[in-house]
């Protein structure tokens, strides 16, 4: 009997909609995105006069098919969603991955094991201990104070994911990630120093160079030397493989001409990375990467840019002149230095990320504290509606912004496709940084405006995170093109 009623009902609705969709188009349909887990289906038609109706029917089995035949005539091609599945994205798959438990696959991306709970607390004293005293007076000076770089090479800072065969730490990627967070709460200068040594420097050593290359280099870039990467030019910026530095092969060397622009920590390093055309006629394919020494001759690295923020981390421009560079020297293959380029420049784009990141925590943790003491009309300022809500606003963002940083690291970690999440994560983190430190700013009011006060040194800071490294537009772009490749 039951049998018999659940047909009559299909049959009924088999009716109705035959009479109705004559007349009628189908605005929306609600079901499952699997129908076979469907148990009814709501479908909203539209009358030609403008009158809406709502129906729901049962389903019975292979009904849905029906249904599907019956209305696939009135819906947009756009809903037709059981044409084909939803795309989703490479780097978003689930994947099985051995030697995982339960609690492991649950953890949220802030979980740290307690070696990085311990490297954390470690850095967070040495910022408020070694680095914070000296953050005024190397903002006025444009000049990293000594003690400051020493104390970075102590803690093995500057090779946080180098192995100790090298002279490095042996921690992982994401450890770097919370070393530069931790530094750029009390200055985003210091944390692009550990930045660019850890995720540009030695890792280019790491994956591209020789044994003898290693042996040279690696060991002292994890003790004492700075590193610096040279490849923006005054002709080319974001178009940067248009570069016109040229090195020509004379025997067993390689002579290079040409200047760069914008080279960070260009004062204090003892190797650069210099990245020359060996053939022009090959576009950017001529590309090749070169590891030129400091005292080699012809090489000079000229007066330090006068920057509105990252004062203490040196920028200058850097000139070649017939600057002669053993083929033992080249980095990598020959014309393959575009390439190494674009990867290690995707992994410090969330590098970056971590440094606005922690720029604006630091930011929003020296503010809050204000507007709980600032009172006005008799209570604190923090208690007024409007700010509580603006405050609320911002902490949410800080929050997403960390969570995309996060795990941009975590699939770099891991081997998975991680560009296109590497190019969110930098790109929100500095749209964030630069809306918090603004607010908070305005926050304090006249105070903030004051350089009393370190807010306006974190405003001043984090401009340059939609700049260097890909600007924003830049990261759009790439942002852009990955999801164009996934659909």
């Amino acid at each position: 009997m039951e049998e018999q009623r659940k047909e009559q009902e299909m049959h009924q609705d088999r009716r109705f909609l035959d009479s109705k969709c004559r007349c009628y188009k189908v605005l929306w349909l609600r079901t499952s995105p699997d129908l076979h887990l469907s148990t009814h289906f709501t479908v909203c038609m539209i009358l030609s006069g403008g009158m809406e109706e709502v129906h729901t029917f049962t389903k019975m089995p292979a009904y849905p098919f029906y249904l599907i035949s019956v209305l696939r005539k009135n819906l947009p091609t756009y809903l037709n969603f059981w044409k084909a599945a939803p795309c989703i994205f490479k780097s978003s798959k689930a994947e099985n991955i051995p030697n995982l438990n339960d609690e492991m696959v649950r953890a949220p991306l802030q979980t740290l094991t307690e070696e990085e709970q311990l490297l954390k607390e470690t850095v967070k004293k040495f910022a408020q201990e070694r680095i914070a005293p000296f953050v005024k007076k190397m903002d006025a000076d444009g000049k990293i104070e000594e003690s400051v770089l020493q104390g970075l090479f102590e803690l093995g800072l500057m090779g946080i994911d180098l192995g100790t065969e090298w002279g490095g730490t042996g921690s992982s990627f994401f450890s770097t990630i919370l070393v530069v967070e931790e530094l750029a709460k009390v200055d985003a200068a210091v944390a692009l120093i550990s930045e660019l040594q850890n995720t540009l420097i030695n890792r280019l050593l790491i994956v591209h160079g020789t044994e003898k290359q290693k042996r040279t280099y690696l060991p002292r870039l994890a003790k004492d030397m700075v590193g610096s990467f040279c490849l923006s030019e005054a002709g080319s910026g974001s178009d940067a493989f248009s570069l016109k530095t040229r090195a020509e092969k004379k025997g067993d060397y390689y002579i290079i001409n040409g200047s760069k622009m914008w080279i960070s920590s260009a004062e204090q390093a003892g190797m650069f990375y210099v990245m020359a055309n060996v053939d022009p006629s090959l576009g950017y394919r001529g590309i090749t990467c070169f590891i030129v020494d400091r005292d080699t001759e012809g090489l000079c690295a000229g007066k330090k840019e006068d920057k509105l923020g990252l004062r203490a981390s040196s920028t200058c421009p850097v000139t070649f002149e017939n600057v002669k560079v053993p083929e033992t020297n080249i980095l990598g293959q020959l014309g393959q230095g575009y390439k190494y380029a674009i990867g290690m420049l995707n992994r410090g784009r969330i590098g970056i990320a971590a440094q606005m990141l922690g720029l604006a925590q630091g930011c929003f943790d020296q503010t809050l504290p204000y507007t709980k003491e600032r009172v006005q009309f008799g209570k604190s300022i923090f208690d007024f509606q409007g700010m509580q809500h603006q405050i609320a606003q911002v902490a949410t963002q800080l929050e997403a912004a960390r969570l995309l940083t996060y795990n941009a690291t975590r699939l770099a970690e891991t081997g998975k496709p991680f560009i296109k999440e590497a190019s969110m994560a930098k790109y929100y983190a500095a749209e964030v940084a630069t809306l918090t430190t603004s607010k908070c700013i305005e926050w304090m009011g006249g105070a903030g405006f004051t350089k009393d006060y370190p807010v306006e040194k974190y405003y001043r800071d984090c401009k340059i995170g939609t700049i260097y490294e890909g600007t924003s537009n830049i990261q759009l772009s790439t942002i852009a093109k990955c999801i164009a490749q996934e659909y």
